[in-house]
């Protein structure tokens, strides 16, 4: 997992009480909840219960604690296209692969997702990110394009707005997905994949 910054073996960097993960985790907790562009460095060291000039100890800016809060999500999004199992066997295989894949990332990442989501790209951190965001969005798109081609899906469906209503199905999730909720990760998993998908076979 990524960190604020190197640390030497077995040392932590930071006052008492808060190492980098910890103080990354509570940093994207008040973003989500207040909006970053909203968010101090005052109301940050609040929530972290240290005084502001403190905060400094910890990280060298809120703008790096969105860089490394972003990397969060977006590293293994990005890792999906690594996977071979995104890259080998029938455009439909891939496509289910890589659907699974995310809603898992989803589900493990929530609030850095949530925090991806929500970004309006009013920082060239932001529109970085977003950047990124869109280059995973086109990978599935191109997943979709190809199992039409291959015949595993439906081709009188617009492949434009069937990547759009996947992406909108696997986002509501940080909406409303809980971890202590009645549903398992993998009956969500299975749920999405079976309405997203189901119907859209060939």
């Amino acid at each position: 997992m990524p960190t604020i910054a190197s640390k030497p073996s077995g040392a932590k960097r930071g006052r008492p009480g808060h190492d980098q993960d910890s103080v990354l985790s509570i940093a994207v907790q008040v973003f989500n909840k207040h909006g970053y562009d909203a968010t101090s460095m005052g109301t940050l060291a609040d929530n972290l219960g240290i005084s502001k000039s403190a905060i400094y100890h910890h990280v060298p800016s809120k703008g790096d604690l969105l860089d490394k809060a972003l990397d969060e999500a977006l590293i293994p999004l990005e890792a999906l296209g690594e996977d071979p199992r995104a890259t080998m066997g029938t455009a439909a295989e891939r496509l289910e692969f890589v659907l699974r894949s995310t809603i898992r990332v989803l589900v493990e990442r929530q609030p850095y997702v949530t925090l991806l989501l929500r970004l309006r790209g009013n920082t060239e951190i932001e529109r970085r990110a977003l950047e990124r965001r869109r280059a995973v969005d086109r990978r599935l798109a191109d997943l979709v394009v190809g199992a039409q081609q291959e015949g595993s899906l439906r081709a009188d469906i617009d492949p434009r707005t069937t990547t759009r209503l996947m992406f909108g199905t696997i986002n509501s999730l940080v909406e409303w997905y809980r971890p202590d909720g009645p549903s398992t990760p993998q009956q969500v998993e299975d749920n999405a994949i079976a309405m997203m998908l189901d119907g859209l076979r060939a």
